[in-house]
């Protein structure tokens, strides 16, 4: 699937914090229009441009990563597949899970892109915990799992020193599309959801603890 260039996301609110961090509750939203409305951003920014989180969630879409390997898609049937600019393998968004973009300016705030990735499973996780979802993250495989499932992914861009794409968490969707994929690169792996864990959440409740997280430590 090709996505076509689109420059400006028409009708979203915004809300500026004192750490000069603007959220956007963005809704539900093509993943192309995001994708493209990240790229520029970050293309356009400059040193005095205030960093950003963005909370939206996708229409059904397969994503592969800069190096992702198609073989991995194993059976998309009728979901569209989208080869981006993120780091990582494959992976699969739709509605009702949680995606928050990140897009940082990291040369300012002094943060290389491991510690940008720890900070964001550490969002996943002390928010998990809040609901009584004991859940951990993997050295030898990026993202958030409960026991041996995963339930929350990273992956990342940066350019001129800035970063943008950023977290997924599975909360309330369906979950068979993973089928369709080795998950993140992974034959075999099994994943899970807030709503699996026995937990039923909105998405833009789930996404404070997070945003409020984040925002804490990047102050």
């Amino acid at each position: 699937m090709t996505c076509a260039a689109l420059s400006v996301l028409p009708g979203i609110a915004t809300e500026r914090d004192v750490a000069a961090i603007t959220i956007r509750r963005l809704g539900r939203q093509d993943y192309c229009k995001i994708w493209q409305a990240m790229q520029d951003f970050t293309g356009k920014r400059d040193r005095k441009t205030p960093d950003e989180l963005w909370i939206t969630e996708h229409p059904p879409v397969y994503t592969l990563g800069l190096n992702g390997r198609r073989e991995h898609i194993l059976d998309p049937g009728n979901i569209p597949i989208v080869a981006s600019d993120r780091g990582g393998q494959v992976t699969y968004h739709g509605p009702g899970q949680l995606v928050l973009y990140v897009l940082l300016d990291l040369a300012r705030r002094k943060t290389g892109i491991r510690e940008l990735v720890t900070l964001l499973e550490q969002a996943m996780i002390s928010s998990l915990a809040a609901y009584g979802i004991h859940a951990a993250s993997k050295a030898e495989a990026p993202g958030v799992y409960v026991a041996d499932r995963k339930i929350g992914s990273v992956g990342l861009r940066i350019k001129k020193g800035c970063s943008y794409h950023g977290l997924s968490l599975n909360n309330q969707m369906q979950l068979q599309p993973f089928s369709g994929i080795n998950p993140c690169g992974y034959p075999g792996l099994q994943v899970t959801s807030l709503a699996e864990q026995g937990v039923l959440v909105r998405n833009q409740e789930l996404a404070v603890p997070i945003v409020h997280y984040l925002k804490q430590r990047l102050s």
